[in-house]
C-alpha cells in the first residue's frame, strides 16, 4: 500500500475522492492531502485548521485554507455545498464528535472519518500489561498530554452510525502498510470510513 506524504490514510482517502469534485478537509494541518487531491485529482479544494503556521504553510502550498475551529465552522457553510468532507485522525481530538459528525454530513453529500482503533490489540496489551493508560507507537503520549479526547473503536464508531441511521459506503482497516478484513476491532490501527447521511 503507498503512502500520500507518509500516511497511510491519506492514500486511502485519495482512492475514495471522486476526481473533479469539491472537498473541504477539516483540521487540514500543512494542506498536504488538499494539495494532493487538487494536483492529481483536480478537486476543488479548500481546508480548515486551528493553527496559524500550519494554515501559512498550506497557503504557501497552493489551497484555500483558513484559520478556524472545525467545531464551529461547519455552521458557516449551507446544506450538501461540498461532495466530500473529510476529517482524518482528528474525531478523537473534538470536544463534540457527534456534533461535527452531523455537521458534515449536513455540508457534505458523503464524509470520509478516518480514525485511530483504540481496540487494536496493541493498546489494549499495553493497558493490560502496565495497568495504565495505554502507550505504543500509534499513541505515543502520556494522557496528560494527549490531543485525544474520546477513546473509540470501530465497534463503536459503527454503533453510532447505526444509532443515527446513517450508511456506510465504505470501510477499510489498516495494519501497517496492509489492508485487513479478519475482526478489525482487534486487528485494525487505522479505520477509514465512507459515510453517508439518512
Amino acid at each position: 500500500m503507498r503512502d500520500i506524504y507518509g500516511r497511510r490514510d491519506f492514500a486511502i482517502i485519495s482512492e475514495l475522492v471522486a476526481a473533479g469534485t469539491t472537498v473541504l478537509d477539516l483540521g487540514c494541518g500543512e494542506g498536504e492531502l488538499l494539495a494532493w487531491l487538487k494536483d492529481h485529482k483536480d478537486v476543488e479544494g479548500r481546508g480548515v485548521e486551528l493553527t496559524g503556521n500550519r494554515v501559512q504553510k498550506a497557503i504557501a502550498r497552493g489551497v484555500s485554507v483558513y484559520q478556524g475551529d472545525l467545531e464551529t465552522a461547519l455552521d458557516d457553510y449551507p446544506d450538501q455545498v461540498f461532495d466530500y468532507v473529510i476529517l482524518s485522525q482528528t474525531l478523537q481530538e473534538t470536544r463534540d464528535p457527534l456534533r461535527v459528525l452531523r455537521g458534515m454530513l449536513r455540508v457534505g453529500r458523503h464524509a470520509i472519518v478516518a480514525f485511530p482503533n483504540y481496540g487494536h490489540y496493541s493498546v489494549r496489551l499495553s493497558t493490560l500489561r502496565s495497568g495504565r493508560a495505554p502507550k505504543t507507537g500509534l499513541f505515543p503520549y502520556d494522557w496528560w498530554d494527549s490531543p485525544n479526547i474520546h477513546f473509540f473503536t470501530v465497534l463503536d464508531f459503527e454503533e453510532l452510525v447505526r444509532r443515527q441511521k446513517w450508511s456506510v459506503e465504505r470501510r477499510i482497516f489498516l495494519s501497517g502498510q496492509r489492508q485487513v478484513e479478519l475482526f478489525p476491532n482487534l486487528t485494525a490501527e487505522i479505520a477509514v470510513f465512507l459515510v453517508r447521511g439518512a
